[in-house]
């Protein structure tokens, strides 16, 4: 909302500067024929593109390079690593304030979706219902982000033509009512999967999995929403539109990998490309538009992958997932925890939760030290035990200080090296957004609100036969992994959804929507170093904080949440 009132203000000088001069060079000469607000065809397509071309600039952001950090750190699955900045006051809770850059981003972001969707919704009416669908999905997605992470906030049901500083919050539960009209809209009248204009562009399913998402959340006011929740759900499952990855596919099949991984691999993420659990990839690639392109330095691999080019017998490598920085790493509630019991699962294999490498620089070779814990140090250094010589193709020995950035745990999802970026600033590679696996655990959620347990279980045990298919038939035992209604509970779900989404979801928000974040924080299990673990969480924490430029540009309307 602040870039759309400073973008008016400036409007409105130049009109009244041009207004005032006579010289015919200041008249228009446009170079297009788009304009916002037009009705014709192709500039509604190019209005839509620009709506998924904020979806790439919210999550595609490196301004901030710590902005994805700010989703996952400070709660179960992930703690503090080299941060940039922005992320801090998210597990330094004690710090998060109105000012915070990430906070107001993604704010600014959602209005961003609101106005711009509000505009395509006015111009296309009822004669163009896919087109207002489409727009009406990103506006539903963007107020779901708002209300489960700030409640309350302001309603706009039309664009901003004018300055307004009289914005008020308002009840969640209006905001609720505009996102089921936008949804169902958009389930009646968007494109059946495969029928859009393109592989990323929204369709009925991606609606479906956003509704069944919102309802779970507004069922958490009104249980009557738990079943619309799960309708939506089944909708996709008995759809048979989609089936989970369970054998090896793509281009990688002469690669070590499992099927579970193929998924991931930039190549195979795609319906065409043979992913048959993809319900959204967002498509990246360079030189296309935004409905399969980028935009700025995604920088989803320099979170989540730790900065092992940083050992001198390691250069970066597709197969490791190329160049990361290490921003976050999983929490010890991750790594170790949630695998308990977990034997054979798929999941957890060292393709998909990277836990050990091999040294791959060509010709290397070592005389290190290993110290009494089986750590490397200095082979002349005092702690040092004894002598080894490495090489290339040996597994790699970590330092003991390497576990906050340069080694660790790490998930694969977002792997990716280009030969003609070694340093690897952007990610060029789709993103897994909506898949088939979270289909099962929203509805098995939904179950389990309604107090059907034993469905619930029946969906955890779809993912479970995946998960641990290959495990079965080495160990001869074909129940391994499987779950009963005993084991059910909204944790249990929150386990399985770290489980299979690691690094997919959001899971702040996910814990947000769930009223779990206070309790998961305390299973998180990190307990060094000092100034990286969670500290200062206070229940007014679970809601952000108003950005302070807003509650200043609307000075007599935008109370902030408490806390703040």
């Amino acid at each position: 909302m602040k870039s759309i009132h400073y973008i008016l203000w400036s409007l409105l000088a130049l009109t009244i500067t041009v207004s005032s001069c006579k010289e015919s060079f200041l008249d228009e000469d446009p170079y297009s024929n788009y304009k916002t607000g037009a009705t014709d065809a192709q500039s509604i397509q190019a209005q839509l593109v620009g709506l998924h071309r904020i979806f790439a600039e919210l999550w595609g952001y490196s301004g901030q390079q710590g902005f994805l950090s700010c989703w996952q750190v400070g709660t179960d699955i992930s703690s503090a690593g080299s941060t940039q900045g922005v992320e801090n006051p998210f597990y330094q809770y004690a710090d998060l304030n109105s000012e915070n850059a990430g906070v107001s981003y993604l704010w600014e972001k959602c209005y961003d979706f609101i106005n711009h969707a509000n505009v395509i919704i006015a111009a296309t009416g009822d004669n163009n219902q896919a087109a207002n669908a489409e727009a009406r999905f990103f506006r539903a997605y963007a107020y779901n982000t708002l209300v489960t992470l700030w409640s309350d906030v302001p309603l706009l049901k039309t664009s901003v033509t004018v300055p307004t500083f009289n914005y008020t919050r308002q009840p969640v539960a209006e905001i609720d009512k505009l996102i089921e009209e936008d949804l169902s809209y958009a389930v009646t009248n968007l494109p059946d999967v495969g029928s859009a204009a393109s592989q990323s562009r929204i369709n009925k399913d991606m609606a479906r999995q956003l509704a069944a998402e919102c309802y779970l959340r507004i069922g958490m006011r009104d249980q009557s929403y738990f079943n619309k929740a799960e309708q939506m759900a089944s909708d996709i499952i008995n759809g048979g539109k989609y089936k989970l990855i369970e054998a090896r596919y793509g281009k990688f099949t002469n690669e070590g990998g499992d099927y579970y991984r193929d998924m991931f691999r930039y190549g195979n993420q795609r319906r065409s490309e043979g992913n048959t659990e993809a319900i959204w990839t967002f498509e990246m690639e360079y030189n296309r538009d935004m409905s399969g392109g980028t935009i700025d330095n995604p920088q989803h691999r320099r979170i989540w992958q730790p900065a092992y080019h940083k050992w001198d017998g390691m250069v970066n490598a597709d197969s490791l997932g190329g160049r990361g920085n290490g921003r976050l790493r999983l929490s010890n509630f991750m790594k170790y925890t949630v695998w308990r019991g977990m034997t054979g699962d798929i999941r957890n294999s060292n393709y998909n939760i990277r836990r050990w490498v091999n040294y791959n620089r060509p010709n290397f070779s070592a005389e290190i030290g290993i110290d009494a814990d089986g750590y490397r140090v200095d082979k002349n250094a005092a702690t040092a035990v004894r002598k080894v010589n490495v090489k290339t193709g040996d597994r790699a020995i970590p330092y003991r200080t390497d576990s906050l950035e340069v080694w660790y745990p790490f998930p694969t999802k977002w792997g990716g090296y280009d030969p003609n970026d070694d340093f690897g600033y952007a990610l060029i590679k789709d993103w897994p957004i909506m898949r088939f696996g979270e289909t099962y655990l929203l509805r098995a959620e939904a179950r389990l609100r309604q107090n059907n347990v034993a469905g619930a279980a029946d969906d955890i045990n779809v993912l479970r036969d995946r998960a641990f298919k290959a495990a079965r038939t080495t160990s001869n035992n074909p129940i391994l992994g499987r779950v009963s209604s005993a084991n059910m509970s909204v944790d249990f779900i929150l386990d399985e959804r770290a489980r299979e989404l690691i690094s997919e979801e959001n899971r702040r928000m996910t814990l947000v929507r769930m009223g779990k974040l206070k309790d998961r924080i305390a299973m998180n299990g990190d307990s060094e170093p000092v100034g990286k673990v969670i500290t200062g969480f206070k229940e007014t924490n679970a809601l952000l904080p108003i950005p302070l430029t807003e509650i200043r540009l609307n000075k007599d309307g935008l109370a902030q949440n408490p806390g703040y």
